[in-house]
């Protein structure tokens, strides 16, 4: 079976759960460098033959309409070359853009939905639509968290085509060991709008007033950081605050390792975007730390409050403060909490589970074709 991935970018170190995608159990062709892709890997850039030049040109002076662009005249050209069986579309708009191919070609189609594109407002304006045009010949619609399946019906997708997959942590992960007296806090991700690291950060001045001997480390990068950087200077409390940008697996789960639990105040943006379920609240999990987060989109399906973590509302900086102090004060009750979540998703939230949904959604698409 050979199945072409499609993907916007080439390696984007917030997509993990994308290059994990490569796994799956098939010949993978992995396409990219823009929504109508520009290369294949391993095969270097798709390229457009002088006599596709030539023939588009006749068919402009002739004052006929192409059927296809150049690029997507090449894109087809791959795909038939490649003899591919099935298309995984990484994102909703990624699927509108490469459905015309799809569709001339009598490719089955797997669309895979990742958070932004379910939801975020300007991105449902212009592709909301064409969504529907897209589900009704997609063999398959993936989400992953429930929210999602939820925003997906709303915008016209049949329900019995969503399949639910959650993302799974890298098995490494489950190796980890977490010191239990840490004083450590660990925060991974984008410092976007819609992970609020800010009111992450607001949430540890309170409880650095408290326990000045705490610290918290923030990894990744993005636009909110250098205000993340100047708010912590202004409430005077850069000493104890880590900005280590973005780090490698192995470096992360050594931050992991000297922590006491996971934080992230994930918030609806004001354009409407969401989380999907964060990669980084399962790997944490999965290192056995308790998870700190907001009861945002997919974290809800998995921490259980109370059990494998503690959630509370968006914007409740005193409740996550609140909840960053009780597990200093109880490292018996983190320690609890950090191995409930492992076993919880080491049951439920593995890579090879999610991977083996992938393949098994893929296999039926090759096999009932399209309709």
């Amino acid at each position: 079976m050979n199945v072409a991935i499609i993907s916007p970018s080439y390696n984007a170190y917030s997509e993990t759960f994308i290059q994990q995608h490569k796994k799956i159990n098939a010949n993978i062709f992995y396409y990219y460098g823009n929504s109508i892709p520009t290369h294949v890997e391993g095969k270097g850039k798709i390229k457009i033959s002088l006599l596709s030049r030539i023939k588009n040109l006749i068919i402009k002076q002739l004052g006929r309409k192409n059927i296809f662009t150049l690029q997507e005249n090449s894109v087809a050209k791959s795909f038939s070359k490649n003899k591919i069986n099935v298309v995984l579309a990484e994102y909703g708009p990624t699927a509108v853009a490469v459905f015309r191919i799809c569709k001339h070609l009598q490719i089955p189609m797997v669309v895979h939905f990742h958070g932004f594109d379910a939801c975020e407002r300007n991105t449902i304006e212009k592709f909301g639509e064409k969504y529907k045009t897209v589900f009704e010949y997609s063999a398959a619609i993936v989400a992953v968290s429930n929210k999602m399946v939820t925003d997906l019906v709303a915008l016209g997708c049949p329900k019995e085509k969503i399949h639910l997959s959650t993302y799974g942590p890298s098995s490494d992960f489950f190796q980890t060991t977490p010191e239990p007296l840490s004083k450590q806090f660990t925060a991974i991700g984008r410092f976007v709008e819609k992970k609020a690291p800010h009111l992450t950060l607001a949430a540890f001045k309170i409880v650095q007033e408290k326990y000045p001997e705490t610290k918290l480390v923030m990894i990744g990068s993005g636009e909110l950081l250098p205000v993340c950087k100047h708010l912590a200077t202004l409430w005077e409390i850069q000493n104890n605050v880590q900005f280590l940008g973005v780090l490698s697996p192995d470096n992360i789960r050594k931050e992991l390792s000297h922590s006491i639990a996971f934080v992230q105040h994930s918030v609806i943006a004001s354009n409407g975007d969401t989380e999907g379920t964060p990669v980084a609240v399962l790997e944490a999990s999965a290192a056995s730390l308790p998870i700190i987060a907001t009861k945002h989109a997919g974290i809800n399906d998995v921490v259980i409050h109370g059990q494998t973590g503690l959630l509370m509302e968006e914007y409740d900086v005193k409740k996550m403060a609140e909840y960053m102090i009780e597990l200093i004060e109880q490292p018996d009750l983190a320690r609890e909490m950090g191995d409930n979540g492992r076993k919880f998703i080491k049951e439920h939230f593995t890579l090879e589970k999610n991977l083996s949904e992938l393949t098994h959604i893929i296999k039926s698409a090759a096999m009932f074709g399209v309709h």
